[in-house]
């Protein structure tokens, strides 16, 4: 049996920051998915920053169906480290946990699964099981994108509605629902003059009108039942707004204001309505604007049969939803997905992230229980 430990470790030891390409640590996914057993699909692209980026998605075992996994290998940025036992890149195990950048989000997970598909000879497999492991979801989902493009077994995946699981950090509670990603930019463009002088045109005073509207519409979001779902914690979108206009002098008009908006709907909710009352306020006062995320929530219905099995499976009583988003956003074609896996996203992200050893050897156990479950003809009791 491949000790989950061990695959973290080497993963973690990868720098893959998003804004890097992720070749690098693709490769160590590769090799392990080879020793569990995965034929490999790679798929190779170039992402908006012109970063060459690798996308993997692998195949064990014949039939139609079965189970598929989902994760990433890119991590986000470290612009500090407090862990003074070793460095983001260095993991180290202290104290019952595994510290490194990535470790809870998600390369403890993508590792988990991974030893638990090698537990499983392939001959043991009465339907297939699916790996995916994509690039570039902590800026956008973009390699998640790119396999829903160009993924013949993705293809293979929608086609035959195999079951899903996304392993990001749920303390391997259940998850039914997340909440979707919008953001926006709003310029409004001015001149740069001393301001004693009639030369200059200040930026800011056609954004004021703007951010009242904004005001608003922010009121409203918190208030109106329409915008409220209280099946998620907060109830509501959560519209954050950051303005900044760079004016390098107080005595200098400024040239230029940007207006950055972002909130998370919730299944079944009116976005482009909403959207389009951005916009309409943004064009009233002449200013640009640009949508810069649009990704829906994902729900599944949690009196399903496939996510009451999940939480048997799983031993839980009750699925619930939460606040982050996952690639599973751009997965929709698939109607049976749940997001769970080791590790707490409150450790995600930190400056001296980690995942609890515990949680990484529980995850391996519960993917194992998976996919005995949905890809073997006598799964394990």
């Amino acid at each position: 049996m491949e000790d989950a430990l061990t695959i973290a470790g080497e993963l973690v030891a990868v720098p893959s920051v998003s804004s890097m390409s992720n070749g690098p640590v693709a490769e160590v996914t590769a090799q392990w998915m080879a020793r569990a057993g995965f034929s490999l699909e790679r798929i190779e692209f170039v992402d908006r920053h012109g970063t060459p980026q690798v996308n993997l998605v692998g195949k064990k075992g014949p039939g139609r169906g079965g189970l598929a996994y989902f994760g990433h290998n890119d991590v986000v940025t470290v612009d500090s480290w407090s862990h003074s036992h070793s460095g983001p890149f260095e993991p180290a195990v202290r104290d019952g946990r595994l510290y490194g950048r990535g470790s809870c989000d998600m390369k403890g997970s993508v590792a988990a699964f991974l030893a638990s598909a090698a537990r499983i000879p392939t001959e043991q497999l009465s339907a297939p099981l699916y790996f995916v492991c994509t690039a570039d979801e902590e800026i956008g989902f973009l390699g998640a994108k790119d396999v829903v493009a160009r993924s013949a077994l993705y293809r293979e995946m929608v086609r035959d509605q195999t079951v899903g699981i996304i392993g990001e950090p749920t303390r391997l509670e259940v998850v039914y629902a997340h909440k979707g990603a919008c953001s926006a930019q709003v310029i409004s463009r001015g001149r740069a003059a001393h301001s004693s002088t009639r030369e200059g045109l200040n930026a800011n005073w056609a954004m004021i009108p703007f951010l009242a509207e904004m005001e608003r519409i922010h009121c409203e979001l918190e208030t109106d039942p329409a915008w409220i779902d209280p099946e998620f914690d907060p109830p509501d979108v959560r519209l954050n707004l950051c303005v900044t206009d760079h004016a390098p002098a107080l005595n200098i008009t400024p040239p230029e204001t940007v207006c950055r908006l972002a909130f998370r709907p919730m299944p079944g909710q009116p976005v482009a309505q909403l959207l389009d009352r951005i916009r309409n306020a943004a064009a009233a006062q002449g200013l640009e604007f640009t949508l810069t995320w649009n990704e829906p929530a994902l729900r599944t219905d949690p009196q399903s049969d496939f996510i009451q099995d999940v939480l048997r499976l799983a031993g839980r009583d009750t699925p619930r939803s939460v606040g982050f988003g996952t690639d599973g956003s751009s997965f929709g074609e698939m109607r049976h997905l749940v997001v769970i896996g080791p590790g707490d996203i409150a450790q995600a992200h930190t400056d001296d992230e980690w995942i609890a050893l515990e949680q990484l050897h529980a995850g391996v156990n519960l993917y194992d229980r998976l996919i005995r479950h949905w890809c073997c003809a006598t799964p394990k009791a």
